[in-house]
């Protein structure tokens, strides 16, 4: 059906549907039958497929050769399989790890879109409902608004100035003017498809006006699901730190082949040296050595801690209506230092309530305030529906008993000019029983200079100087009490030849009056802006409103404390760009400001090298929100162009809820650094441990001893680390410089030092066992061949360094702070500990277990010995945290 060559209602007779809507069962009837409104999507992969995904990483593949030459070697000498067994465990296990951790991020993920689903406004059983999109169906009568995106292909009904920017779907970069009249075809019997201008279509977006049309294609029948063929879903990049750890996993691993290759070459070296053979199975138990360490020193589960713990961070912001679009912007958060955010509904409750007015004729005031906006009362819910500050209008008037409901049927609108931030005014125009009228309504600086008349006692006199002073005094005694100002003018139009545009209609006009409103600030924003200072990170209020209005609300917030910090978007204007980045740091507010100019705020704030978080609700704040560093969405107010180009989307359009956001930022980039610092501390241990004992001459861990630690003592603290609470003083810091490397702060430092502690006190865990606690205690069993010093101190090593690493990430709770100053209790890492301790205790003391693995009984002396070693690293680390401490405090 080609809707566009037919009229509106001959559409809306074929689709079974009418300007009331359908009802909802009818709707519901459709759904069923013809699927939700949404593309097909890519098809995801298996389950079986993520598994052997990874199973094809590089150091798995190499560990399941070295299992299988193992297996075939074991096979031809008749032994039990014992660390292929182990060996091809531990890879099964990783890799099932990797799927389950995998598919709690994508169901994350998942969650998160069906939290931040597009929805839309349509007619049901004759009442305007907000629905999610992906239910619209055909025959649906939806209506559209500037700043939305059109949600399916549809044929306009009624339209006024309405704008449709097209050129996701045909390219061109103009917006579209629409209109509801029947189209003419060509010679070919058709319109193309860019000049189909009664319809709209998927994937475009309302810049201007207002419509109302029926929905005729959904989902894949729509223009837009004709090339869903050639679409490609987006997928989440890299954060900037994802990469820097990629790029560290690079170097990590080259850095342990090469020292594996100097372990294989000495053990080999060392063997002719000393004329002993070099048959297989020595060539082989060093080649299984070698391949083994690198797989246990490689921290391959950095990448998948960091993905982990970012996942788990952006749901937590989302239950605290903060929704991250991009995992970018959670690293991002934590460095922010500068914020500018609306005031309306952002720093105030949005919920405005006209308190004062100002005219002769408050009954024509309020009649004509209500008639001139878009909102409508709601008789159910006994409030307006709608923009807040026309809602406040139109409750004003049913307060007076002038409902608009009833007004609006004595005068039927007729015509209307869009409000526009650049006129600052919109205007209507109605017609009761004959007689033409015209409403006005705007910012009272803008009305008045369009004003030649006044209405007084009942008549149109002249609009004097006096006057005219007289009504700028009024607005200025309103504003200057925090009130939202808007003033009402009026004039008779002739009954032919109506054009409905700003130079037509918005002149010589006639004043009624000024209505003031306030909008509370929100209770919880003034101790947000108090923290944001004690957290090193600015506020600046940026609105629309009257200056002395942002004035009085930024002052009362605590934002500035003299009138001398705020400029208006007309004296932004008359800066130059290379003045403006000079002394932009001297103001804090801004008012009366067009969209352009909170471009120019955050570009001159980013000059100076400051990370920016800037929000935004109207289309015209798209290029803001891009530009700055960090794009805030309103979830409440915003348009769907903003909330599709934000970083993040406030559900309650709060300001609390930024700085929160910001809090969990720093959070989660604190926890990710512990867990780092953690890791690489620990592989470093390992690979240390192993390359001395090469060096000094001998083999202090079994592959399977290496393999277990890496599995067990490695993922889960790494894991629990990134559940860590906030640190006290987290947002008493000053915000971290965004280009610090991995490495900043004493990482690189504590890392190194680390890893040589714990090799050193795994070294002499295994001296202990090997060469004093075995003559003491196995010296018979040791001569009669029933037992080996070396077994022992193998297995005083494996648990000295196993218990290390778990009382190490204790350690890890704070990067400088002593862990006995810390008041909450960290349990995922207790839980991690006891199952460690748990399992490695199982793994030396059953003798199955410990046939397996190679290792000896530990008598109660040896296993005290051995963990009492181990929980060494507390104190130290504590002392060393301790004097760093003291030499940074000099220092300051």
């Amino acid at each position: 059906m080609k809707e566009y060559l037919k009229n509106s209602d001959e559409v809306l007779k074929e689709l079974s549907s009418d300007v009331s809507g359908l009802s909802n069962e009818e709707a519901e009837k459709r759904l069923n039958e013809n699927g939700k409104n949404k593309l097909a999507e890519g098809k995801k992969e298996t389950m079986i497929m993520r598994f052997l995904k990874q199973l094809a990483e590089p150091m798995t593949i190499i560990l399941i050769v070295a299992a299988l030459i193992s297996g075939v070697l074991a096979i031809v000498e008749r032994e039990f399989p014992t660390d292929v067994i182990i060996i091809m465990a531990v890879v099964l296990i990783n890799a099932v790890l990797g799927v389950v951790q995998e598919s709690k991020a994508e169901a994350a993920l998942e969650a998160l879109e069906k939290i931040a689903a597009a929805t839309s406004k349509v007619i049901r059983n004759g009442h305007q409902i907000t629905i999610k999109s992906e239910d619209l169906v055909v025959g649906d009568i939806i209506v559209l608004e500037a700043g939305d995106a059109v949600p399916a292909d549809a044929r306009i009904i009624e339209c006024a100035s309405l704008k449709i920017e097209e050129a996701a779907l045909t390219g061109e970069s103009v917006p579209v003017d629409k209109k509801e009249g029947i189209l003419e075809a060509n010679k070919d019997g058709d319109v193309p498809l860019g000049d189909r201008k009664n319809m709209v279509f998927m994937g475009s977006t309302v810049v201007y006006g207002r419509g109302k049309a029926v929905v005729t294609g959904t989902g894949m029948n729509t223009e837009m699901g004709k090339i869903a063929d050639a679409l490609t879903n987006a997928q989440e990049g890299k954060t900037p730190l994802q990469r820097k750890l990629g790029q560290l996993s690079k170097i990590l691993t080259y850095l342990v082949i090469g020292i594996c290759v100097v372990v294989f070459g000495i053990n080999i070296i060392r063997a002719l040296a000393t004329g002993g053979l070099v048959d297989f199975n020595m060539v082989l138990d060093t080649f299984m050595v070698a391949i083994s360490l690198a797989v246990a020193a490689i921290p391959e589960g950095l990448a998948t801690v960091v993905t982990i713990v970012l996942s788990i961070g952006v749901t937590n912001m989302s239950k605290r209506n903060a929704i991250i679009r991009k995992l970018t912007a959670v690293e991002t958060l934590g460095c922010t230092q500068i914020i500018c955010s609306d005031k309306t509904g952002t720093l105030t409750q949005n919920k405005m309530t006209v308190v004062e007015h100002f005219g002769c004729d408050e009954k024509l005031l309020a009649i004509g305030m209500s008639l001139c906006s878009d909102a409508e009362f709601d008789i159910d819910a006994k409030t307006a529906i709608g923009e807040p500050t026309e809602c406040a209008l139109v409750n004003y008037a049913e307060k007076l008993e002038l409902s608009k409901n009833e007004q609006k049927n004595v005068y039927p609108r007729i015509g209307e000019v869009p409000f526009d931030s650049m006129r600052k005014m919109m205007s209507t125009v109605h017609n009761k029983n004959g007689e033409i009228i015209q409403f006005t309504k705007g910012a009272p600086d803008e009305i008045l200079k369009r004003c030649v008349n006044v209405y007084e006692n009942g008549q149109i006199v002249a609009l004097t100087d006096d006057k005219r002073e007289e009504i700028l005094s009024a607005n200025k005694n309103m504003a200057d009490r925090a009130l939202r100002v808007l003033a009402l003018g009026f004039k008779n139009l002739a009954n032919d030849n109506l054009e409905y545009t700003s130079e037509a209609l918005e002149n010589e006009l006639c004043f009624v009056g000024l209505v003031g409103m306030i909008d509370p600030v929100r209770p919880e924003v003034k101790p947000a802006i108090d923290e944001c200072r004690s957290a090193g990170i600015r506020p600046i209020m940026i609105t629309g409103d009257h200056k002395d209005t942002a004035v009085a609300i930024a002052m009362q917030l605590g934002i500035i404390d003299s009138a001398e910090q705020a400029i208006t978007g007309a004296e932004l204007d008359n800066i130059s760009d290379e003045d403006f980045d000079s002394f932009v740091e001297k103001y804090s507010v801004y008012a009366r400001v067009q969209p352009e100019h909170k471009t120019r705020i955050v570009n001159a704030w980013r000059k100076k090298g400051m990370v920016t978080a800037m929000t935004g609700d109207g289309v015209n704040d798209a290029p803001s929100i891009k530009n700055a560093d960090i794009g805030v969405g309103m979830g409440i107010t915003g348009t769907d162009v903003t909330k599709n180009v934000a970083d993040m989307i406030l559900t309650d359009d709060n300001f609390a809820t930024i700085f929160s956001a910001v809090g969990e930022g720093r959070r989660i980039y604190d926890n990710i650094r512990k867990a780092i610092q953690f890791l690489l501390a620990s592989n470093l241990s390992e690979v240390l441990a192993i390359f001395f004992a090469t060096i000094i001459g001998f083999s202090i861990f079994k592959p399977v001893h290496l393999l277990f630690i890496n599995l067990i003592t490695d993922c889960l603290p790494a894991l629990s680390l990134g559940m860590e609470n906030p640190e006290g003083d987290i947002m008493k810091r000053k915000p971290r410089d965004s280009k610090e490397g991995i490495f900043a702060g004493g990482l690189g430092f504590g890392v190194v030092y680390q890893g040589i502690l714990v090799t050193i006190i795994t070294l002499v865990s295994y001296f202990i066992g090997a060469y004093v606690l075995a003559d003491l205690h196995h010296a018979e069993a040791i001569a009669n061949g029933t037992y080996s010093a070396e077994m022992l101190g193998s297995s005083m090593a494996f648990l000295t360094l196993s218990m290390a690493e778990i009382f190490h990430s204790f350690n890890m709770r704070s990067l400088n702070k002593s862990i006995f100053t810390m008041k909450k209790q960290n349990w995922w890492l207790w839980g991690a500990g006891a199952v460690s301790l748990l399992l490695t205790t199982l793994v030396i003391e059953i003798p199955f277990f410990a046939s397996a693995f190679e290792l000896a009984h530990l008598d109660l002396l040896e296993y005290g010995i051995a963990m009492g070693l181990a929980i060494c690293v507390i104190p130290v680390v504590e002392i060393i945290k301790l004097i760093t401490n003291l030499i940074r405090k000099n220092k300051k």
